[in-house]
């Protein structure tokens, strides 16, 4: 599988995503919205943006490997908040947990605001497109 980053001289130097990436090989995976349920179908981290964060992670990271991948195998990415501008003020914060989870590697991102999910205690959840190697998983 090969897959090649694309980040334009002619747009804004990217921070914390690459505007675009291909793909040669592999196969796709679509990735459901997950938000900070644990394995019962309970929320983590009522309240807290950065437990929630980290939870989803963690979501995405268990459904990659069930996949046959790993998270930087995710080429896109959407991310639904709540509130954008608490999303911005805990960016930082937020940064440090991405890079743990994914190291150096940016997929495609967006950022989405939006009025509520399905659980009313969300507030964050992510979706997104991963390209994994040709064989099946386990």
């Amino acid at each position: 599988m090969e897959r090649r980053i694309l980040n334009p001289p002619g747009l804004a130097p990217p921070r914390g995503f690459s505007h675009a990436i291909s793909t040669r090989g592999g196969r796709l995976v679509f990735l459901a919205g997950q938000d900070a349920s644990d394995a019962g179908g309970c929320l983590v981290g009522a309240g807290d943006l950065l437990a929630q964060f980290d939870q989803v992670l963690a979501n995405l990271r268990t459904v990659m490997a069930a996949a046959g991948g790993t998270l930087p195998d995710i080429v896109k990415l959407n991310i639904f908040v709540r509130n954008r501008e608490h999303y911005r003020a805990h960016s930082e914060a937020l940064g440090r947990l991405f890079r743990a989870a994914f190291g150096g590697y940016y997929p495609a991102i967006a950022l989405f605001e939006v009025s509520g999910f399905f659980h009313p205690e969300a507030l964050i959840e992510m979706e997104g497109i991963a390209v994994v190697a040709d064989e099946e998983p386990p």
